[in-house]
């Protein structure tokens, strides 16, 4: 099969890229820059130019191959709600190369458009389609897809990690450094979820390889991580003390983090790991942050 992937060149698409040349797949990698191009080259893959903001690029890249894997997001939370509607426009652009076809399109989301309630671990066989997190705007695009027949999965990640990269725990590992002290809320109580990247990157090529239009996946090999004992390992590695926050004063010293660092992100994968098979392998989050003074 040969695979257009967006977010080639990023931390989850350059780990997919030799899972799934691996498995016997081509890849037709996104990028805008002649980097990216030698960088996708050397990996073996081919090099499609373009970005997520270039919507022809992404139809021509998706009508060329016989699957789409869509990984690409601007991470950039200061302007989240707009870069939601950037995903979601490319989502459309990548469906139009595919209609009429019963090829599979891939897109990501987060576990957290599968919660039924607070604290309520997330789940694969949930969607609400009035959730307020606009990352939801994603899977919108996504479900108006399937509803004209394009064979679209959903794979929701947590927090993906190596020693290197951690989701927003890089986020908290680089706040924890500049402030000289590494804290959580309250009692810190409330659990995040988490998979490697390695793990994560299966998960996209077997999610492929089954094309079951309509599903919806969660990359989740932990499901509840209490943000205190994250708080205690990003401690322990950097030499940080330890400190609790109330809730009043989380904003002050989290800033754009306060909504994320107080909220339950906990997710449940059973029913991926019924219908895949997909038995995660990699070392644990806490693992992950312990090792990083080791990998530099």
């Amino acid at each position: 099969m040969r695979v257009f992937l967006t977010g080639a060149t990023g931390f989850i698409g350059s780990h997919i890229i030799p899972e799934l040349l691996g498995a016997g797949h081509r890849v037709l990698g996104l990028t805008r820059s002649d980097a990216g191009a030698d960088a996708l080259v050397a990996a073996g893959a081919e090099a499609h130019r373009g970005d997520i903001e270039d919507l022809e690029s992404l139809t021509e890249g998706a009508a060329a191959c016989n699957g789409v894997i869509h990984t690409a997001f601007d991470h950039n939370f200061a302007d989240f709600l707009e870069n939601c509607q950037k995903d979601r426009r490319a989502i459309e652009a990548l469906g139009a190369g595919l209609e009429g076809t019963s090829k599979p399109l891939i897109i990501t989301s987060s576990t957290a458009m599968g919660s039924t309630a607070l604290g309520e671990p997330a789940s694969e066989d949930v969607f609400n389609a009035y959730s307020p997190n606009p990352r939801i705007a994603s899977e919108l695009a996504g479900e108006a897809l399937y509803g004209r027949g394009i064979h679209v999965i959903v794979l929701r990640n947590s927090q993906i990690h190596d020693t290197r990269k951690q989701g927003l725990v890089s986020d908290l590992i680089g706040l924890a450094c500049k402030k000289g002290v590494s804290a959580y809320v309250g009692e810190g109580a409330n659990t995040w979820s988490a998979a490697h990247v390695l793990d994560t990157a299966r998960l996209y090529r077997m999610a492929l390889e089954r094309n079951e239009a309509g599903a919806r996946y969660h990359g989740t090999a932990e499901g509840a991580i209490s943000l205190r004992d994250i708080a205690e390992a990003i401690g322990q590695t950097f030499g940080l003390p330890l400190r609790s926050v109330s809730t009043d004063e989380a904003g002050a010293h989290f800033g754009w983090l306060a909504a994320f660092a107080s909220k339950d992100m906990s997710a449940s994968s059973t029913l991926t790991r019924k219908h895949l098979g997909w038995q995660p392998e990699g070392p644990t989050l806490l693992t992950d942050i312990c090792g990083m003074t080791a990998a530099g």
